[in-house]
């Protein structure tokens, strides 16, 4: 099974919607969108695939009832918003997907959820069972209590990171913008990007920002879909109005095809999720051992540290120009690391002990930050 038929043919489907998609310029929840969205992904519930909706909105929903007129800056006016308009997209759905004989169960997520392991594997537990029991589960970043350091920032990478987590056998990105264009699609000449088979069919591509009411926008669903497709999951961006079609399989938006990798569960939460709690600077030859190479990290190569972290934490690993280049999870504690810097794991073991004769991060908790257009490396 090829192409779209992959999003038709699936059993289990992750579908993101954003909060332009769902409200009225007000900030108020638009009923008939919400009914609509469900209608089709009811009818497909129903027909056997097991369906996770990720839905925005929560922070757009409050804006209302607390009579905002926009989408407050400051990060505590949010969470109340959010802690209001949450409760009322929920409803909402519950009321809207009732009319199908189907239930809905709230996950509310923050990154650190996803970057503490054992957090990781309750969500992961969580949303198989609900998806046995026949449940649809409403997944949101938990906006209430996410700070700026344990933010998402986004849905679209949720999303992805949730469409890996389940397994799922595809992903659909629902937003107000009918694909991905060659340009600005406002502007006569615009050209609908159909397929997108690896970061050359983007090549001189204008992302737009973000949205009206969303903290979104083009670029992070292209970065979600590069997520979603390196975990081999298919991936379609089109507009909420096109759902249905773009279920069907149906050549509407944009059709990201998957790569061929499919890294492990630790590796993708390292890369995406995990934000690094400190930093070590590497020295060249470090460098080439660990990106060029993909070796473990030894003490030798690390000429000094910062932060505070505590072993078993993801840290950045940092070139001499200080960009970083890769993030692993590390074996000490902050506070050991200057002792160790700059001596070989064999001395360190006659001088401190047997115990310190391993390497500072081992090349299996490494994943290496893919670089951008200006040579800074990211972690998408």
């Amino acid at each position: 099974m090829a192409g779209r038929d992959r999003v038709q043919e699936a059993s289990r489907l992750v579908v993101k919607v954003g909060s332009s998609s769902l409200t009225t310029p007000q900030g108020m929840i638009d009923v008939d969108r919400v009914d609509a969205l469900v209608d089709v992904l009811g009818a497909r519930r129903r027909a056997g695939t097991q369906i996770v909706l990720v839905s925005s909105g929560a922070i757009a929903a409050g804006l209302g009832p607390l009579g905002l007129r926009a989408r407050p800056k400051d990060l505590a006016t949010q969470q109340a918003a959010a802690s209001v308009g949450q409760g009322v997209l929920v409803a909402r759905y519950t009321s809207s997907f009732a009319r199908y004989g189907l239930r809905v169960g709230q996950v509310l997520l923050t990154a650190d959820d996803m970057m503490r392991r054992s957090h990781h594997r309750n969500a992961q537990r969580t949303l198989a069972r609900l998806l046995e029991l026949g449940i649809v589960p409403v997944v949101n970043e938990n906006d209430t209590v996410a700070t700026d350091e344990i933010r998402f920032g986004d849905n679209d990478r949720l999303a992805a990171l949730v469409a890996h987590l389940i397994h799922a056998d595809a992903m659909v990105l629902l937003s107000d913008v009918d694909a991905l264009y060659d340009g600005d699609p406002r502007r006569e000449g615009a050209t609908r990007i159909t397929d997108v088979r690896g970061p050359e069919d983007l090549e001189g591509v204008e992302l737009g920002t973000s949205g009206r009411v969303g903290t979104g926008g083009m670029i992070t669903k292209v970065q979600a879909a590069r997520i979603a497709t390196g975990a081999g999951v298919p991936v379609v961006l089109t507009a909420a109005a096109h759902a249905a079609q773009a279920l069907a399989g149906v050549d509407v938006g944009t059709f990201f095809h998957p790569g061929g990798r499919h890294p492990g569960t630790r590796l993708l939460w390292l890369a995406h999720a995990a934000t690094g709690r400190g930093r070590l600077h590497l020295d060249a030859g470090a460098v080439d051992a660990v990106v060029g190479r993909r070796m473990s990290l030894l003490p030798a190569g690390v000429v000094k540290v910062e932060g505070e972290f505590a072993a078993g934490d993801p840290v950045d690993l940092c070139g001499p120009h200080g960009i970083p280049v890769a993030r692993g999870l590390v074996n000490y504690d902050a506070a050991e690391i200057p002792d160790l810097l700059g001596r070989s794991t064999r001395e360190l073991a006659n001088t401190l002990g047997p115990e310190y004769e391993r390497e500072l991060i081992h090349r299996d908790d490494i994943v290496i930050l893919e670089p951008d257009s200006n040579g800074a490396r990211r972690n998408v």
